[in-house]
Formats: structure tokens, C-alpha cells, sequence
């Protein structure tokens, strides 16, 4: 994190009801819209919880039993999303895609042909395999046949492309610890206009979006939100505002394009087709007769720097190696790329 992020969490701890904070609580919710770049009549705010909490608040409001869902699955989260659907007793049809590879939109226009849905649910950026899916595409298909669209952020909002009024999207939820730069515990989320005048009636009272919306718009206790993590929030969206969404999705993507160029001079291979890769999670193939645990410990034991290990079907067969955020700069490029080339052999000095 940032060092102006950290200072913010140092801030007085002040009550959840304290009119300091519901006015930093305002602030928020309309910078967090920005971010979205949501429609006007959306309702942006943040959960309190760490990104499954927003998934779960997707789901929750927009869920009931018997709703006919289209769960687009290309990766552990996609995963878990279709398996929330069906918790809360959603018919759920999954459009499985093979990890590593985005979804064709033509498949998910067949899916719905084939059998119409209420929600198609997608997501954005898979932190799973480093997979970036068309998710404008998505929603234009979905909403040819009457679907909601619920898109997973988590690994894109503040670090790639995401607009919310441009692509048409309903109901968005990411998380504050990537792209934003501030610690993990808030879900930011956001209700356009169409699934606000969709909402289910809750079966969760923690996730209940009009018990929410009550607390964060008209001043009604719900549960007891930590302000420290607010001020983080709210510091860390200030950055993103100040740097620019256009600037920061450009740095984004050039630091990513750095380092692909220079696992690739160290003779890694990416796992993601360059089109479908995300600039905010790479996932770089562990070669052949490479023990990824042994090279992680190297990493993080000598150099400390810790990178994610495959999940799934993937497991032991990548790296996910984050750049994002505050984390996403060129000196943190050289600084992991050097680390990987010692941890297996291929540097300089090797």
C-alpha cells in the first residue's frame, strides 16, 4: 500500500454513526461511483468484508429460489460465484470454459438460445488463471434476451478497463485490497439502475441491500463499520481520482507488457493468449522440472516477495505474480523479475 494509505488508517478511530465519518462515508460513495464510472440512479457503496462479501451481496439481492442463471465458468472464482447461485437456490447452468482462455461471446449467446436465463453471471478478471473476458460483449448478448448482468471485479476495478454505464452492466462488486490499493476488509459494489428495480427480497440481513443503502444513504444503524479501513478506502480512491482511470489503466498495462518482454528473455511462457491476458495478474507457466513451491519459498525467504501458486487444475503448473495498485511500478518489475531469475537459475549470475 501507499504510504498516504497507511497515514489514512492511522486517522482517530471515530463511531460508526460519528457525522465526520457518514460524511466521509458520502464522499466515498460517490467516489467509488466515479470508479465504477456507474450511471446516474446507481448505488455504489462498499461492504464490509473482503470481495466474496460483495459477491455474496450480488447474489443475495438479486437471487431467489427457482431464478434461472447462466453462470459463466472459466476459472476457481467463476466457480464459486455459480456455487453461491445455487445456495441461494438459483437454477444454475454453467457455460464451462477451459482454464487459461476467455469465454467466446458466440458460446454464450448459443447457451441462452438454447435455454433463457434471468442472470448471466461472468467474470471480469479471473484471478485464477490471469484470464480477461469480454464482459461488454457479455452483457450486450445477455441483455438481447432480458438477462441481468453480475460481473466479478475483484481483479480489474482500478487496474484495467471497467465502465459500468458504457458496457451496460447491473450489478458489479470488487474488492479494496488490488487495483484500489487500500487494505483488504471493504467490497466496493455497485447496483445500476435495472437491477435496483430487480431486487429480490433477501434472505441475508448483513447482505440486505435496502438495510444497507438505509445505513449508508439514510443514516440508519445496520452493523458497525470500521472507519479505519473508510479512511483507507477513501484515501486510496482519491489516488485513483487524481492519477486518472486513463493514466492508471496506461500504467496498468505498461508495466504488465514489461514484464511479459522480460519473463519472456528469461525463457517463461505466459499461460493466457496476449489478447485475453490481465495487466493486473500474470500467470507465467513453471517450466518443465521446476518445483514452483521451491521457487516461491526462494522468493519470498530471500527476497521477500510472495507470489501466488496455481489453483485448481493449475495447481503446480503456474505462477500468479501480482502487479497492481501501488504495487504496479517498474521498479517492482526489475526487483521480480531479477528474484525469478535467480530462484531458477536463469539470471545474470546464474
Amino acid at each position: 500500500m501507499s504510504p498516504r494509505v497507511m497515514r489514512a488508517m492511522a486517522s482517530p478511530v471515530l463511531s460508526h454513526l460519528d457525522p465526520e465519518f457518514l460524511g466521509l462515508m458520502d464522499d466515498l460513495r460517490a467516489g467509488l461511483a466515479r470508479v465504477f464510472c456507474a450511471p446516474a440512479g446507481s448505488l455504489a457503496l462498499a461492504i464490509s468484508g473482503t470481495g466474496t462479501s460483495g459477491m455474496e451481496a450480488a447474489v443475495a439481492n438479486l437471487v431467489q429460489r427457482g431464478t434461472r442463471v447462466l453462470a459463466i465458468v472459466s476459472g476457481y472464482f467463476g466457480d464459486r460465484l455459480a456455487e453461491m447461485c445455487a445456495r441461494y437456490g438459483a437454477d444454475v447452468r454453467r457455460l464451462d470454459v477451459e482454464w487459461g482462455r476467455a469465454v467466446d461471446p458466440d458460446d454464450v449467446r448459443k447457451a441462452l438460445e438454447t435455454s433463457a436465463a434471468d442472470i448471466v453471471c461472468v467474470v471480469h478478471a479471473e484471478t485464477s488463471t490471469g484470464v480477461l473476458n469480454p464482459v461488454e460483449a457479455v452483457a450486450r448478448i445477455a441483455h438481447e434476451g432480458g438477462a441481468l448482468v453480475v460481473v466479478d471485479a475483484v481483479t480489474s476495478l482500478g487496474g484495467m478497463p471497467l465502465d459500468v454505464a458504457g458496457w451496460d452492466l447491473d450489478a458489479v462488486y470488487s474488492c479494496s485490497q488490488k487495483g484500489l490499493g487500500a487494505p483488504s476488509g471493504l467490497a466496493p459494489v455497485c447496483f445500476a439502475p435495472r437491477a435496483l428495480a430487480k431486487r429480490v427480497t433477501c434472505r441475508s440481513f448483513y447482505f440486505d441491500l435496502s438495510l444497507l443503502e438505509d445505513y449508508w444513504v439514510r443514516r440508519k444503524y445496520h452493523h458497525t463499520m470500521s472507519s479505519s479501513l473508510v479512511y483507507a478506502l477513501a484515501e486510496a480512491v482519491a489516488m485513483v481520482e487524481e492519477e486518472g482511470l486513463a493514466a492508471r489503466w496506461a500504467r496498468h498495462e505498461g508495466n504488465h507488457r514489461a514484464f511479459v518482454d522480460g519473463a519472456t528473455r528469461l525463457g517463461l511462457s505466459m499461460l493466457v493468449p496476449e489478447a485475453a491476458r490481465l495487466w493486473t495478474l500474470n500467470t507465467v507457466r513453471v517450466p518443465a522440472g521446476v518445483d514452483d513451491a521451491a521457487v516461491r519459498r526462494h522468493l519470498l525467504q530471500r527476497f521477500n516477495i510472495e507470489i501466488g501458486a496455481g489453483l485448481g487444475p493449475l495447481a503446480g503448473q503456474i505462477f500468479r505474480i501480482g502487479l497492481m495498485g501501488h504495487g504496479s511500478t517498474p521498479a517492482h518489475v526489475a526487483l521480480c523479475l531479477a528474484a525469478l531469475g535467480d530462484a531458477l537459475g536463469r539470471g545474470p549470475h546464474a
